[in-house]
């Protein structure tokens, strides 16, 4: 018996009329009046009572329509569980694009070709990028956030610098220290954002300023309001700001994330691949 077949067959017993099933399958009545005839020969047993109006299920019809339906409901778990197996998620923070990510895709699609790789991009109010919440199986992003329950990897450390409009006196200077800015306004992430994530780009002090969830609006808040922004250095940003070196603020580091205990064999691939890439 094939599963096609089944289907048919249960289309059938639904509708009870051949010429309704034919419709709801798409196929037109003689095939599938073939294939219901053959199923019968194949079982050695009449399933329908055909008459002009319709068909009725003989008792041998209404068991397999019970076992048919086990099996297809089955079948369609088991084709659910391999496409997610063959499926990979990965959250990625927009925080401007990463070159190394670039060359991160094009490694993994060399090593897993018929891997469907699902992205989603998250705003800079989650450096998760889901995780947390189960929206994604790992997570290429920025520490530091909150590690509880996640298993976390560098993979790069980049310079950071304040980020200020080119008219901006202090846009001049080769380098500033975070005491250079302590009287300007900030950009600030929403309530609830992790602490860890906050105090990072805050400089590890509170700040007052525009609240932001997205680096174009951190750019924005510089453009419109001199307000003090924050970049890994490297990163493009408009030509109308500088970036300025921070002497005494820690590196941005490049991180992936998975939750613990997640035996995924596409995410330890993943973390290799990206540990090769971004090392080297």
């Amino acid at each position: 018996m094939e599963l096609r077949t089944l289907r048919y067959f249960v289309t059938v017993a639904e509708e009870l009329h051949f010429g309704r099933a034919a419709a709801r399958l798409h196929m037109s009545q003689p095939p599938l009046s073939r294939a219901i005839k053959k199923l019968e020969t194949d079982l050695g047993a009449a399933l329908l009572h055909r008459s002009p109006t319709g068909v009725t299920l003989t008792a041998a019809g209404t068991t397999l329509l019970e076992e048919a339906r086990a099996l297809l409901g089955q079948a369609e778990r088991i084709r659910a569980r391999v496409t997610a197996a063959s499926t990979l998620t990965v959250g990625i923070l927009g925080d401007g694009g990463d070159r190394g990510a670039a060359r991160l895709a094009a490694a993994y699609r060399r090593r897993h070709p018929g891997v469907e790789v699902r992205v989603r991009e998250t705003d800079l109010t989650d450096p998760t990028c889901g995780l947390r919440a189960g929206l994604v199986d790992i997570a290429l992003t920025r520490g530091p956030f909150d590690e509880t329950g996640l298993v976390v990897c560098e993979l790069r450390a980049d310079p950071v610098g304040a980020v200020l409009r080119g008219d901006d006196p202090l846009a001049r200077r080769d380098s500033l220290e975070l005491a250079d800015l302590a009287r300007r306004p900030w950009f600030r992430f929403p309530d609830g954002t992790d602490a860890a994530w906050q105090s990072y780009w805050n400089g590890g002090e509170p700040r007052e300023g525009p609240e932001v969830r997205a680096v174009q609006e951190c750019v924005q808040a510089v453009l419109w309001n001199g307000t003090v922004g924050m970049s890994p250095l490297g990163h493009e940003v408009p030509g109308d700001l500088a970036v300025v070196p921070l002497r005494d603020m820690a590196p941005s580091r490049v991180v992936v994330a998975w939750n613990h205990g997640d035996t995924n064999p596409l995410i330890r691939s993943f973390v290799e691949i990206a540990t090769a890439v971004y090392r080297n």
